[in-house]
């Protein structure tokens, strides 16, 4: 089979697409020939050996996939061959083929293509899990999403809707903006790619646009942007940290105290270790919402495996809006 693989720490130009051997069902396994395989920011960390996760190489990225069941390995009576399943998979995605533990596999509903059940997974489940779980979102609220054109802002504009929240998107370009707007942002607010000079300004246009403060501000984004959005929580609200795309912050503990806010982190990775039935539930929660028509995949882009390294660097480059996504 085929695989984009990662043999050396370094940036998209480094994969190399090589013949592998075939996977293997093991005891508890599948083989899925793999349809689709969503991006991720995390894939760009992952083979630059910046992710707080290290894979052993050579690996292939790719941390959400959907496919074919087309081997079973020992005892596994959850799935048939020929079944249509969804898996989270930390690494491997971008390959025809690969052996995956059924606990991590999920069918997929009927209705739902393979690019969509692909991209499904990472970012909309995280967006689940930082807006319902951790942040505790309530009718009526406003939220504020950063980074609200991406990939996890696109979830999170949809899941704080669908939640019954009043969405602010901001993001550094009108397309983006736009975007948001399309998926159900009630209000939006530029800022610069990069840090600007005046940064007062842009914390002034956030304020604007949240009105009397945000309950929930949900940051993917990170670097200098967070300071300026920290300002722009009620009394009482909540920062919620996903990402940083731009880079890592550092927060003066004075805002918190004098906003008397919470800052809440997610690890998404560690809930779907340790709370697997809230985990299906979510995952039920976002079948229903789709199968309703009340969430969209975001897909604005799809690649072919030998150009996956093209779709990383998309958003290394944050040129990517909506979800990413890479066909086989």
């Amino acid at each position: 089979m085929r695989a984009l693989m990662s043999c050396e720490p370094g940036g998209s130009a480094s994969l190399r697409l090589l013949d592998r051997p075939d996977p293997v069902a093991g005891p508890g396994q599948v083989v899925i020939a793999v349809r689709a395989c969503g991006v991720n920011y995390p894939d760009l960390l992952t083979i630059q050996d910046l992710y707080q996760v290290k894979t052993p190489r050579p690996f292939a990225p790719g941390a959400e996939i959907a496919g074919e069941v087309t081997a079973l390995g020992p005892d596994v009576a959850a799935f048939r061959i020929g079944d249509r399943v969804a898996a989270r998979i930390g690494t491997g995605g971008m390959a025809e083929a690969v052996a995956v533990n059924v606990d991590r596999c999920a069918p997929i509903p009927d209705g739902m293509s393979f690019v969509d059940a692909a991209v499904m997974q990472f970012t909309f489940e995280t967006a689940l899990y930082a807006l319902r779980n951790r942040a505790r979102v309530q009718p009526g609220e406003t939220v504020l999403i950063l980074g609200a054109g991406g990939g996890v802002g696109i979830a999170a504009v949809q899941v704080a809707r669908n939640l019954g929240a009043r969405v602010v998107a901001a993001a550094s370009s009108d397309a983006k903006l736009a975007f948001a707007r399309d998926h159900g942002a009630a209000a939006g607010v530029l800022y610069p790619a990069e840090a600007p000079q005046d940064r007062k300004a842009v914390g002034q246009r956030l304020k604007a646009a949240v009105g009397d403060g945000a309950d929930v501000v949900i940051d993917p984004v990170g670097g200098w942007l967070t300071d300026s959005a920290i300002r722009c929580v009620a009394d009482g609200g909540r920062y919620v940290v996903l990402g940083f795309t731009a880079g890592i912050p550092s927060l003066p503990l004075n805002l918190p105290l004098l906003k008397n806010c919470d800052v809440l982190g997610v690890n998404w990775r560690t809930f779907t270790l340790t709370q697997p039935d809230a985990l299906r539930a979510n995952k039920r929660e976002l079948q229903r919402w789709y199968s309703n028509g009340l969430l969209s995949a975001g897909i604005t882009a799809e690649f072919a495996l030998p150009d996956g390294g093209e779709a990383i660097q998309r958003l290394a480059d944050r040129q990517a809006v909506g979800k990413v996504v890479v066909v086989i």
